[in-house]
């Protein structure tokens, strides 16, 4: 939404520059992209899976998935280089910033007994990344048209250097940290 890209340029960038005391602008962090990540190995039995995962994605993120195909071919996991094995969304601009906001202030409350997300999920490059387990939390999901409850992962990429700058970032856009 506009709201929160105005929010930024006016409230959350000259905050962050103040409190990390940064010389130039340019150094303030920003949210690069935000990543929707759905894995389903059970997509190599049955194609309508597939289908089923990228209805659910677009619904969700307003925009077409990518399907992922396997790079190397795995007997164990009966997988064949090739196969559709998930799917994947990279969210820019506002669609990236309408998303979060979803995300934060709808979905995330509808979790069952939600206390806040995971505080340590960052990967020491500033970039947070957070995995749901069931897709229904988002409202434009209907419950009675579903097939199956996949889980996914979301990965917020930052241009922030350091985990700290990355989640004081994440918590002025409003992400429910646990305390």
């Amino acid at each position: 939404m506009a709201r929160l890209k105005d929010m930024y340029v006016q409230e959350i960038a000259p905050a962050l520059m103040k409190k990390f005391s940064y010389k130039s602008v340019m150094q303030i962090p920003r949210l690069d992209k935000i990543v929707v990540n759905v894995g389903c190995g059970d997509a190599r039995d049955n194609e309508k899976i597939m289908e089923a995962v990228i209805g659910d994605l677009t619904k969700i993120t307003g925009q077409h998935p990518i399907v992922c195909k396997a790079k190397k071919s795995v007997a164990n996991f009966k997988v064949r280089e090739g196969m559709p094995i998930g799917a994947k969304v990279t969210l820019r601009g506002e669609r990236m910033y309408e998303f979060m906001d979803r995300f934060f202030n709808v979905a995330l409350p509808r979790v069952r007994d939600f206390r806040g997300i995971n505080g340590d999920s960052f990967d020491g490059r500033g970039n947070y990344a957070v995995g749901i387990k069931e897709q229904l939390i988002f409202p434009e999901i209907d419950y009675d048209k579903i097939d199956a409850v996949r889980g996914m992962d979301i990965v917020f990429v930052t241009t922030a250097k350091t985990d700290e700058e990355a989640k004081e970032l994440l918590k002025a856009f409003g992400a429910p940290f646990a305390s």
